[in-house]
């Protein structure tokens, strides 16, 4: 099943590291901020609608959520909100940019048995700068031939990678924890796909129905991947 496979792209946020936590941190900060106005479960619901409503005008990362938080705050206390308080949401985007890069366990062994016997990639998206700036920190970025950073992952995006890589999509496995972004549009493509689920996982990434395709598997570690593709 996967012995043609040539290149094999991994998703970054909480796939190769920590990310999703400090995005829950800065909601319910944004919570505590906003309690004045409204309980908290309405912030978290208007936050999220805020964001989905901004989402394609700004795409992914730090920098449009702690637009989307302060454009909630203010909406949502009718201009009442504290200029000390949006300085404070500031601050917050500003601390997880700064956030050190934790490398999530069995990744740097998967990709140090992996390497030489495949092209790897890193396939994500986001912030450009921000996504740098963690692969640098995270000592990783020397085990990935390819880097693939994009606005959103859809199946357009997919083929044009594995075009890139100049491979067909038989010979392409994509190995990420959201469902939605990291597996349904690589196995429409043709591709094989690999969910390592994470503990913490945004709203809009979820996905109700389980995943049922021969070129799928559901892993618990990394690690997995090794007798998978090596037996």
């Amino acid at each position: 099943m996967f012995r043609d496979i040539k290149a094999i792209a991994f998703d970054a946020d909480d796939t190769l590291w920590v990310n999703e936590p400090f995005f829950r941190k800065a909601e319910q900060e944004f919570c505590k901020l906003m309690e004045d106005y409204l309980p908290e479960a309405e912030s978290n619901r208007l936050l999220f609608e805020m964001e989905m409503q901004n989402l394609p005008l700004y795409g992914y990362g730090i920098k449009p959520f702690t637009l989307s938080l302060i454009e909630a705050a203010i909406k949502y206390s009718e201009g009442r909100v504290s200029i000390a308080a949006i300085d404070e949401l500031i601050e917050r985007g500003k601390a997880m940019l700064n956030e050190p890069v934790e490398v999530l366990e069995g990744i740097e062994e998967t990709l140090k048995q992996l390497n030489g016997d495949y092209e790897l990639v890193m396939a994500t998206k986001g912030d450009l700068l921000d996504q740098e700036r963690k692969l640098i920190k995270s000592g990783l970025e020397p085990y990935f031939h390819h880097i693939e950073i994009v606005s959103d992952k859809t199946e357009k995006q997919y083929s044009k990678l594995v075009k890139h890589l100049d491979i067909k999509p038989e010979q392409f496995l994509m190995v990420g924890n959201s469902v939605k972004s990291d597996i349904l549009p690589v196995l429409n493509i043709g591709a094989h796909a690999f969910h390592i689920p994470f503990h913490t996982t945004w709203e809009h990434e979820l996905v109700k129905e389980p995943v049922e395709h021969p070129r799928f598997r559901l892993l618990s570690s990394a690690t997995e991947m090794i007798d998978i593709l090596k037996s």
